[in-house]
């Protein structure tokens, strides 16, 4: 049986596609979730993909957050449920409450687009398929990808394992610590600024790196089957 991971669309988003075109690549179904369901149709995990939702407004991921779709996610993923956050998706999973912290706009205030190299830093969910220091090149791209958090914050994300992704150069967004992804205490909800769903044939991207967080979901899923 094919593990099922859900992909949700809010009015904004634009990597939906591009996020299903990877779970599909890694074996599963992609099944579409629309911002006003409130049922998340059995699905096995869910992604949570980059884009504009609700154009940005307020804050980037503020109204998403509360979205009927999000109430169900919550719950879900503080139940166990694989959830992934890709850059705009990061942004409503910290507005969220499921990830610590927030992202706020870039040293210098400009977009950047471009490779970047992440040094992989923890095992997760969504992230087992790598070695825990290796190196990964995906893309960015994103006006509001700086990570902010509280010192005291930001010592007990490094203290109990939850840098996931470090930006192997001097973070070009302004993160703090170089920071450019962070997990849950237990590891099944993670979100990064970067695009591995951009990543995952060396046709359309610069490398297949991103391809290892979807396989990474569903061999952990597969193994608990």
């Amino acid at each position: 049986m094919s593990a099922r991971i859900g992909v949700i669309t809010f009015p904004g988003t634009l990597d939906d596609v591009d996020a299903s075109r990877a779970v599909r690549y890694a074996g599963a179904e992609a099944v579409s979730l629309w911002h006003r369901d409130t049922d998340l149709q059995g699905v096995d995990a869910v992604v949570v993909p980059g884009g504009f939702s609700y154009g940005d407004y307020l804050r980037a991921g503020a109204i998403a957050a509360r979205s009927p779709v999000m109430g169900p996610v919550v719950d879900a993923a503080r139940r166990g449920l694989p959830v992934l956050g890709i850059c705009n998706g990061f942004q409503i999973l910290c507005e969220a409450g499921l990830l610590p912290g927030a992202l706020v706009r870039n040293t210098g205030l400009r977009f950047i687009c471009r490779e970047i190299r992440l040094r992989v830093e923890a095992d997760t969910a969504w992230t087992s398929a790598f070695e825990v220091g290796s190196a990964i090149t995906v893309p960015l791209k994103s006006g509001e990808g700086r990570y902010v958090a509280d010192a005291e914050t930001l010592d007990r994300l490094e203290g109990e394992g939850q840098v996931v992704f470090r930006y192997t150069e001097p973070a070009p967004n302004g993160a703090l610590r170089d920071i450019a992804g962070v997990c849950s205490t237990d590891g099944r909800v993670v979100g990064l600024m970067p695009h591995p769903e951009h990543a995952i044939d060396p046709l359309t991207g610069p490398s297949a790196d991103g391809l290892g967080l979807f396989s990474s979901v569903l061999t952990r899923l597969t193994a608990a089957a």
